[in-house]
């Protein structure tokens, strides 16, 4: 049995009212109005679709051998680099072994279906691995543009294997078409469209037919077979065309996220169905269509596995917890479509020593500590000597991985001086409960969140920017775990 072994999603903090865009921009254009509804997931000024990726690849590991795994497929329109392989950057933050194989997927939104299709296809049974599939994208409406309103920010992970499968996977049919909706340059930082009516009726209504269509006609199944039909479409009167030429309940069509989160694009039906994981039975047929340049069409059965799968944050864990930008302004900033002058630190030159991030590439990107192995005392940074006064080891140190670990505040201080996108910047001294203390930043919070003995966890980020060489610096924040009331 092949399939999904588990889900993880991952939806950013903020959320932006598209009524707070109208109010900015229906001086230009008015015609905004009609998509002002609801709002949209606003990725941190210091998140981008790589850190989004781990984020729900964690989620998706949580309870799991990372040392099972073999390869990471990462799929995005929006990735950070263009020749250094983003999936290997997520590979390392994950703390996966050397030998995992990585690849990219990109250059249409369908993408992230296209990347879990290749990665069940290539499976070859060994039950003693698993292979990791994450999406996400941070795709750019231009101020003013139908797309600003539309588009938001997410990402979604899954784990397939032959061993506790929750979702067997029962079949697929692809079609291919060179259909231009959406498009994007290669310098081009804005995403750009052709007519709504020519994406919704030449696109939509005509191209998920055709590929669901095809998929019934080559596996015998039937439409009613299924429990949720799940796939992407923000256009209304389209989606109920569809559904009505398919006879789809409104309980059988699964949620678009479009007033909670908007589309997402690469992992936005990877999201659909995380989500629609999360509240499925033993027994119910999931069929899973993603669009963009034609059309993957996969079918999907829960099995009994589901019910022994540990909780996990998800999409609903991500949805709930949230924090309205209540600023345009901030957000045009945190996308640098807005310059802003942040002070003459901010000049600083920040560029990468690659031969230094290789060398502590696991101490960096994976938050790998060290601890003794004669007294067991774990320390962050990684040491030759153990700090124990009473054992002082030397060279007995195994790996140990700190990032899905927590701490306390031993102090902080709020920087109106330092530079940030964020201000003021925000950032301390954390003591590891398992031994071992660091300086971060915080993120994911305000200034007055923060107090001394407050406990925190730890989230993948962009560290800084590097403008001059387009260069983007990763390392972990810790963000304040607020206590329940």
């Amino acid at each position: 049995m092949i399939g999904i072994v588990s889900y993880g999603g991952y939806i950013p903090r903020y959320r932006l009212d598209r009524k707070i865009i109208l109010k900015a921009m229906s001086w230009m254009a008015p015609g905004l109005a009609g998509l002002a509804r609801g709002e949209k997931a606003v990725a941190a000024y210091d998140e981008d679709s790589i850190t989004m990726a781990v984020a729900a690849g964690r989620d998706a590991l949580a309870g799991f051998d990372r040392n099972s795994v073999s390869s990471v497929s990462f799929a995005s329109t929006s990735l950070p680099f263009k020749e250094r392989q983003n999936a290997g950057i997520i590979k390392e933050a994950l703390n996966l072994e050397d030998n995992v194989g990585t690849i990219d997927f990109s250059g249409s939104i369908k993408s992230g279906t296209t990347a879990l299709l290749t990665t069940l296809r290539a499976f070859n049974g060994d039950t003693n691995r698993t292979d990791l599939v994450c999406a996400a994208d941070v795709r750019l409406g231009k101020p003013a543009s139908p797309q600003e309103m539309i588009f938001g920010d997410g990402a979604a992970a899954f784990l397939v294997g032959g061993d506790n499968v929750i979702a067997e996977f029962k079949g697929a049919y692809s079609t291919s078409h060179d259909f231009v909706d959406h498009y994007r340059g290669e310098f081009a930082k804005y995403d750009r469209q052709w007519e709504d009516r020519w994406i919704r009726d030449m696109g939509l209504t005509k191209i998920i037919p055709e590929a669901i269509n095809g998929f019934l006609d080559s596996t015998g199944m039937q439409i009613s077979e299924f429990s949720k039909v799940i796939y992407p479409c923000h256009y209304a009167a389209a989606r109920k065309q569809i559904n009505k030429l398919f006879g789809i309940a409104p309980e059988v069509d699964q949620s678009n996220f479009q007033a909670e989160i908007g589309e997402t694009g690469s992992p936005h039906v990877l999201i659909m169905l995380a989500a629609a994981l999360e509240t499925a039975k033993p027994g119910e047929k999931l069929l899973v269509i993603g669009f963009g340049s034609g059309c993957d069409v996969l079918a999907f059965e829960v099995t009994e596995k589901i019910t022994a799968l540990q909780s996990r944050k998800g999409v609903s864990g991500s949805l709930a917890s949230r924090r309205e930008l209540d600023s345009y302004i901030k957000y045009l900033v945190w996308r640098d479509i807005l310059p802003v002058e942040s002070g003459m630190r901010a000049e600083e030159d920040l560029w990468t020593r690659w031969s230094a991030l290789w060398r502590k590439r696991k101490e960096v990107l994976g938050l790998v500590g060290s601890r003794c192995t004669k007294c067991g005392t774990a320390q962050y940074p990684p040491q030759r000597i153990c700090v124990n006064a009473d054992c002082g080891a030397t060279d007995e140190m195994e790996a140990y991985c700190y990032s899905d670990k927590t701490g306390k505040i031993a102090s902080y201080t709020s920087d109106n001086l330092a530079p940030s996108l964020d201000p003021p910047a925000k950032y301390g001294q954390i003591e590891f409960d398992e031994g071992g203390k660091f300086m971060f930043d915080f993120t994911d919070c305000d200034a007055d969140d923060i107090e001394t003995g407050m406990g925190v966890e730890f989230s993948f980020r962009r560290k800084y920017q590097d403008n001059r060489r387009d260069i983007s610096g990763y390392f972990w924040k810790a963000i304040p775990i607020k206590k329940e009331n």
